[in-house]
């Protein structure tokens, strides 16, 4: 029985964990809430509380990563804010965070890393966008990421491969609220980039059943409507209001292009229309 350890059992962590145990892996799983142990706990994954601080690592960490092959890092960076300036990012960098963890990963049992990432890390991008495209972050969030991710395609104790999400939509965020009521939206022809939580825990499964690490992939669903079409449509679908939009100032954005991860890993997304 493979043994995975999940740093980061929050929107995303909690339910991957409970698709790998019911593919009999078995999970450890960190929560910075010791509040969250008995959920874990009632999900068959082993709990550790701890949250990454740039003084030093948690006492627990190596006990966490113990026995383990795979180790999925699905943290947001938490960057926004006050931390948008960079000068202000630093006491709170995520870079340093994860520096940090190197070290005693290094010594443990991981063979196999899996960093989610974000698609922030190609800015401001105004074409389509693939993994050959050279990233040109702008948002401080979006420069930390790419930092990260050269530090551990860097590292050859362990293969990473790195999954850069679009916008993150599932259950309990739903689409239509993101922008119901606002005014005077910006980019309203600009295309959409988003993915479903179930298509985001089916990638990683499908990367873990393959194997396949020392990898860059985009995760966006093939469905990129411009943002007036799509969330305008959302809201009368909830009967909310549906936010207006400036089109006085011209359009720019990104489409992420997804087809390495579709070809690759043989992959159907099972939401396209988000």
């Amino acid at each position: 029985m493979k043994q995975i350890s999940i740093l980061g059992c929050g929107w995303l962590g909690l339910p991957l964990a409970k698709a790998l145990i019911e593919k009999e892996f078995t999970v450890k799983g960190s929560t910075t809430s010791i509040d969250k142990v008995a959920l874990l706990e009632k999900a068959r994954i082993k709990p550790y509380v701890f949250a990454l601080e740039i003084n030093g690592t948690p006492d627990n960490l190596p006990d966490f990563l113990a026995g383990s092959d795979t180790l999925i890092i699905a943290i947001p960076p938490k960057l926004r804010g006050k931390n948008k300036d960079y000068a202000d990012a630093n006491a709170n960098s995520f870079v340093i965070k994860i520096e940090n963890l190197l070290p005693l990963i290094e010594k443990s049992t991981i063979r196999n890393l899996l960093f989610v990432s974000s698609t922030a890390v190609y800015g401001d991008a105004n074409s389509i966008v693939d993994e050959n495209t050279k990233p040109e972050p702008v948002t401080e969030s979006g420069k930390q990421l790419l930092e990260i991710e050269e530090l551990l395609h860097k590292n050859n104790h362990f293969k990473t491969t790195i999954l850069r999400f679009g916008g993150l939509i599932g259950e309990d965020r739903n689409p239509a609220r993101f922008l119901a009521g606002k005014e005077n939206v910006a980019n309203p022809d600009a295309p959409i980039n988003l993915i479903d939580q179930k298509d985001c825990i089916g990638i990683i499964l499908k990367i873990i059943a393959t194997n396949t690490w020392g990898e860059n992939f985009n995760a966006v669903a093939p469905y990129h409507p411009t943002r007036k079409e799509y969330y305008t449509q959302k809201a009368i679908e909830k009967n909310l209001i549906p936010p207006t939009f400036n089109t006085k100032e011209a359009s720019s954005g990104k489409t992420i292009d997804s087809d390495k991860l579709v070809k690759m890993l043989d992959y159907t997304f099972t939401n396209t229309t988000l």
